[in-house]
């Protein structure tokens, strides 16, 4: 196996060269297990809410093949161009998301960002206002997942457009 410790490649050169490797090809059990683990984790999770967790985390993670997958599937779920475009500023895009969608990016952003502390009690409060126990362990069951096909897809450099 060769390595290589070059730094100076630019994120085109994922576009370039393709994927690193094939997950689904070289760990298909864990692939297979990531594929019914997302479905478990959808359970009870309004479609167009997912969408806007796994865009707004794939945002944070720099994921372009997922965010291209993403916001065609919410396109696809009828969300508004708008809301898909204002998404990276929820905060402050006054009026186009309800108390809580806002709750849960605002959990999604937490629980993705950890390297800024622990999830903040305030932003759990929130959400627990909005969202029952159980409907909460389905978020962070969804915003966990959505956080490792993230890791997944930007380690091997899969391509936006690409399957």
């Amino acid at each position: 196996m060769t390595t290589t410790n070059d730094t100076t490649k630019t994120p085109s050169d994922a576009a370039e060269h393709g994927p690193r490797l094939r997950m689904a090809e070289l760990a298909p059990e864990v692939y297979k297990s990531m594929i019914a683990l997302d479905a478990a984790a959808r359970k009870g999770i309004d479609p167009a809410l997912a969408e806007l967790v796994k865009i707004r985390a794939s945002q944070l993670n720099h994921c372009a093949f997922c965010l291209d997958m993403h916001t065609k599937d919410a396109r696809k779920n009828g969300e508004s161009e708008e809301r898909i475009y204002l998404l990276s500023a929820w905060e402050e895009a006054t009026g186009y998301y309800t108390e809580q969608e806002k709750a849960a990016l605002a959990l999604t952003e937490a629980v993705t960002v950890l390297t800024d502390g622990f999830v903040p009690d305030a932003v759990y409060a929130r959400a627990t206002a909005h969202f029952e126990d159980a409907e909460i362990a389905q978020l962070i069951a969804l915003i966990t997942t959505i956080n490792a096909w993230n890791r997944f897809a930007v380690t091997t450099r899969m391509a936006p457009g690409r399957v």
